[in-house]
């Protein structure tokens, strides 16, 4: 139908490879023979050992680029931890790294802009920033708008948009929270990213998921595409042991509600889409970030087999809701030979 909705399917190519193996072959092979022709880049080896994309060097990129072009992929986001750092200089019992903030800047988020460019993606994944643990997150709102605006503004810079992740424990843990923060920096290269299982982690019903969707809406700018199931928190919205969580699933199997989500979501896809085309992106991505193999505070593992059940299960659920997709076909297949 010409009027259906549409979607161009994406996943991070790590969670295709296996956990002691990923190599760009691994993973640009399990992507190729899935049919998916974008993929987010995150963690990847070209030969040097695994690195996160942030720490490639000029050569690697240019290898990664390379085979990508062999294998007949493009790459959707890049899937960076900008924003996965302390807010401040605070000893809070965690891990998390603190960088000043204008070195983060000048030196981070402008690396990161430069090999979106290099990747040929306008879309840059990002976060809100850890406060310290124990504290109220709304207490730190106008220093996180703050550092958020001049982020977008450089993205801006490069014609690059930056998409802000829901996810627990950072100051933008919930879909209330990221709805304020877009409010709040009001920058046209400043979207949010919808991921259902990060909020059924921190013990929100169905219900809350659906009304967290709604109140990003008006900023969403992609999604990904994750489940949970059955989780066990000590608070509701409390910190999450993210390294602890066990229980991924598809996202036809899950607690979050996708197939509601997705229903109400088929509606806003061709406003959405055409404000991304107009700003140079192909469409609207779905990015499969499955962890059905486990997932932890900056990656997760589904292995090629359980990429392909993922696949297959959000597939089902966009078939179901009436929502359209984009696979490799066998046109492509034809024109990349030889």
């Amino acid at each position: 139908m010409a009027d259906k909705p549409y979607v161009i399917l994406s996943g991070f190519a790590d969670e295709a490879a296996d956990v002691q193996d990923k190599s760009a072959l691994r993973q640009f092979t399990a992507f190729a023979a899935l049919g998916l022709e974008y993929y987010t880049i995150r963690f990847i080896d070209v030969g040097h050992g695994t690195k996160n994309v942030m720490l490639l060097t000029d050569d690697e990129v240019e290898e990664v680029c390379r085979l990508q072009q062999q294998f007949g992929l493009r790459v959707s986001s890049l899937g960076s931890p900008i924003g996965k750092v302390k807010l401040l200089d605070v000893d809070d019992g965690t891990k998390n790294r603190y960088v000043p903030f204008e070195k983060y800047l000048t030196e981070d988020v402008e690396r990161a802009c430069q090999l979106a460019h290099r990747f040929g993606t306008k879309l840059v994944r990002g976060f809100s920033f850890y406060h310290p643990r124990g504290t109220r997150a709304e207490d730190h709102l106008p220093q996180v708008v703050d550092q958020l605006g001049r982020i977008a503004e450089r993205c801006a810079k490069h014609g690059l948009i930056f998409g802000l992740e829901v996810e627990a424990n950072l100051v933008g843990s919930n879909g209330w929270l990221l709805a304020e923060i877009y409010r709040q920096v009001n920058h046209s290269a400043l979207m949010l990213v919808f991921d259902g299982a990060n909020l059924i982690v921190q013990g929100f019903s169905p219900e809350e998921v659906f009304q967290q969707y709604l109140a990003m809406k008006p900023g969403l700018g992609w999604m990904h595409i994750k489940d949970y199931r059955s989780p066990q928190v000590s608070e509701k919205g409390g910190h999450v042991d993210e390294d602890a969580l066990a229980n991924f699933v598809p996202a036809d199997q899950g607690d979050a509600g996708h197939e509601r989500i997705l229903r109400d979501f088929a509606a806003h896809i061709p406003q959405l889409d055409a404000r991304l085309k107009s700003l140079g992106v192909p469409g609207v991505f779905l990015d499969l970030e499955p962890h059905v193999k486990g997932g932890g505070q900056f990656g997760g593992q589904s292995g090629p087999d359980g990429m392909g059940v993922a696949l297959r299960a959000l597939c089902r659920v966009l078939d179901y809701v009436g929502i359209g997709y984009h696979l490799r076909d066998f046109a492509q297949i034809r024109a990349s030979r030889g």
